[in-house]
């Protein structure tokens, strides 16, 4: 199969390291002018995209992750987890599909969401529920966007082995205990130097 984005307009949010990096230098590879951004304050980001212009594919791809059981979890803790997983996603998705639209053009946006947000982990409560949002985002956003020649998927990827999970299974029995529940009996794979 030949796959082309020559003359592309691609944009990944989370593209510093691990499962971003590796899109947008594949994206690249396949021809497309890659933008890599970080998300944060949802008017600079705004402003940011908009300069960007033309977008033709985004990924939703930046998150965030960080271990409490639910009688641990604090306020502030779910709010930074909405915040970068899920509000910072329909943000930008929002200005990529108005645009979309008032070129009357065509477009894809791909939300990377997470095994947590499908089968729970322990530890991860608050993580794993703002992954469910981004499955249901993605529904209301297919939904919506079809009519507009823009398709909308999420993927769910399980363990991966990234710099941000390898700060947080730092230990065997961690790992174990993630690698247990997968029928292969290992992560994904190693994104360490991505």
């Amino acid at each position: 199969m030949n796959i082309n984005f020559e003359g592309k307009i691609a944009l990944v949010t989370g593209a510093g390291k691990g499962i971003g990096r590796c899109i947008a230098l594949r994206l690249s590879k396949l021809g497309a002018k890659v933008y890599a951004v970080n998300i944060g304050n949802w008017n600079n980001t705004r402003k940011v995209i908009e300069d960007v212009g033309k977008v033709d594919l985004l990924v939703n791809n930046a998150a965030i992750i960080r271990y409490k059981s639910v009688l641990e979890t604090t306020e502030e803790l779910i709010d930074e987890h909405f915040e970068v997983n899920v509000k910072a996603a329909l943000n930008i998705s929002q200005i990529v599909a108005k645009g979309i639209i008032s070129r009357k053009g065509s477009g894809a946006i791909v939300n990377i969401s997470s095994i947590c947000g499908i089968l729970t982990m322990p530890g991860c409560p608050v993580y794993g529920s703002s992954k469910a949002a981004i499955d249901m985002l993605t529904k209301s956003m297919a939904l919506e966007f079809g009519p507009f020649k823009i398709r909308v998927n999420s993927c769910n990827p399980g363990a991966v082995l990234t710099p941000m999970n390898e700060k947080v299974f730092s230990t065997q029995d961690l790992k174990d205990s993630v690698t247990g529940r997968i029928p292969m009996g290992r992560f994904i794979g190693s994104l360490l130097n991505a």
